[in-house]
């Protein structure tokens, strides 16, 4: 960051988790994080629109970040979402995080790291929880012996320094657009 460092406009990170009705409001948070999404990926970045809401929406757990104060309080700024799934040919369980997008206005704030950072926080705790619960019965949990879990996520080219940066590397070839990286936590 330079010298002349912006001030960071206060914001708050809401979670909605899917099946789980909660904050009551649910829906129109949702509905803002499809908002900021159409934003960057239709409008300012060209991809279709029918591509954006996927089969994915009602099982992702997904991240909101607003602004909470003045005449923008309650603003969607930035938006981040994961799956947890599982590998078909290892079984093994993981995260995928997806549909990361900041308005273009709000990308010299570290807004997008403070979504990443708040996704994983978040996920080492749903991996702890759920290793608990799957020693307790049998079940294949996320994460391996040592506690470590897998983010994959599929990365545009152009901004996979910004994923190398927080400490993802690529684990397959580039293919235009798209990279694969993978986090360990």
């Amino acid at each position: 960051m330079s010298a002349t460092a912006l001030e960071v406009p206060p914001h708050e990170i809401v979670v909605i988790k899917p099946y789980i009705r909660s904050p009551d409001n649910w829906k129109e948070l949702r509905e803002q994080c499809y908002s900021v999404r159409i934003d960057v990926f239709h409008h300012e970045q060209g991809f279709p629109i029918e591509d954006e809401i996927d089969n994915l929406e009602d099982v992702a757990t997904h991240f909101l970040l607003r602004l909470t104060s003045g005449s923008d309080a309650g603003k969607p700024v930035g938006t981040i979402r994961y799956t947890k799934q599982t590998s078909p040919s290892t079984r093994e369980t993981y995260y995928k995080l997806s549909r990361f997008a900041v308005l273009k206005d709000y990308r010299n704030y570290r807004f997008g790291v403070g979504l990443v950072n708040a996704l994983h926080d978040y996920i080492r705790t749903d991996a702890r929880k759920s290793r608990n619960e799957g020693s307790a019965n049998g079940n294949n949990a996320p994460g391996d012996q040592d506690g470590f879990v897998r983010v994959v996520c599929h990365s545009q080219i152009y901004i996979k320094g910004f994923y190398e940066k927080i400490g993802y590397e690529p684990e397959e070839p580039e293919y235009v657009p798209w990279v694969c990286c993978c986090h360990r936590h």
